[in-house]
């Protein structure tokens, strides 16, 4: 049976890797005060983004797809393929709930379906290193069930780190007091942050003053995740600054051998939260 894989507008998935997975997209919503209304990756891109943010000094709201979204998008696969839906994590929307749902509804009418939805229990190329390894099974010819009952076990394996070069967007999104914000930046405090592994909520582990110190650091941890990378891949997003992305992930590559490394830039719905420069990794931990 053949499997078509789905995600929706939090994963963010380097070109290389959808040039060769073919991966449908069901995007979030953002919204702006004066009332209009974006499809992540749809009705807007990046440079549009930023250009809003700036006219308006407001950070959109996003919202979940709602679940018939999910119940359309379903629809259009072809009835003889299975699904599987890799959902940014339940921690922090209730987009996976809503792919439930929307599930749910077409195996009303079609209960035949194969439909599983994965609570990725992560976001941006959190999402994509899961879409990566459902890929690489599919190619290994492993069933449907074999596919999902794996792929909960990699949800669980997955570390997704982040390191913000700016708390401007915390400050101006309200997750993070005014004042608090303006002593940090005098103070070049910079966060370093994690998807929690019970809830895949995002949490903040260390606060550290200075770039170069707080980049390095974040590369440090790696290490302290797993011990093995030859056989292992590493996503990376990066929000408005490739350059510095670069030049970190050449960093990464020389003190831990990935076998490959997927580099793209942070969609719409991440890219306001972490701010510019900033960036996320994820990669399989070790087993224990």
């Amino acid at each position: 049976m053949e499997i078509q894989l789905m995600s929706d507008g939090g994963a963010d998935i380097a070109e290389r890797m959808s040039d060769h997975i073919d991966i449908k997209i069901v995007p979030l919503y953002l919204h702006f005060s004066d009332e209009k209304q974006y499809k992540t990756g749809v009705t807007i891109d990046l440079p549009t983004l930023y250009k809003r943010i700036k006219e308006t000094n407001e950070l959109p709201r996003s919202s979940a797809p709602s679940p018939n979204d999910f119940y359309e998008a379903y629809k259009e696969v072809d009835p003889s393929k299975a699904i599987i839906m890799i959902s940014l994590t339940k921690g922090l929307s209730s987009t996976y709930e809503h792919a439930v749902a929307g599930m749910n509804m077409l195996l009303e009418e079609e209960p035949d379906r194969k439909i599983a939805v994965i609570n990725s229990k992560t976001a941006s190329c959190g999402q994509a290193l899961l879409l990566h390894e459902a890929h690489q099974k599919i190619e290994e010819q492993l069933s449907f069930e074999e596919i999902v009952e794996h792929l909960h076990v990699r949800v669980e394996q997955a570390t997704t780190l982040f390191v913000l070069k700016t708390l401007e967007n915390l400050v101006l999104g309200g997750r993070l007091d005014k004042v608090k914000g303006a002593i940090a930046k005098t103070l070049n405090i910079k966060l370093l942050m994690k998807a929690s592994e019970d809830e895949g909520t995002i949490e903040v582990t260390e606060k550290i003053r200075g770039d170069k110190k707080s980049i390095r650091r974040f590369i440090e941890q790696i290490g302290e995740y797993t011990k093995t990378f030859e056989d292992k891949i590493i996503t990376m997003t990066h929000c408005n600054e490739e350059e510095r992305a670069k030049k970190v992930l050449d960093e990464i590559l020389k003190k831990y051998p990935f076998k490959d490394a997927f580099l793209s830039e942070t969609g719409p719905l991440i890219s306001t939260y972490g701010g510019e420069g900033a960036l996320v990794i994820s990669f399989f931990k070790d087993k224990n």
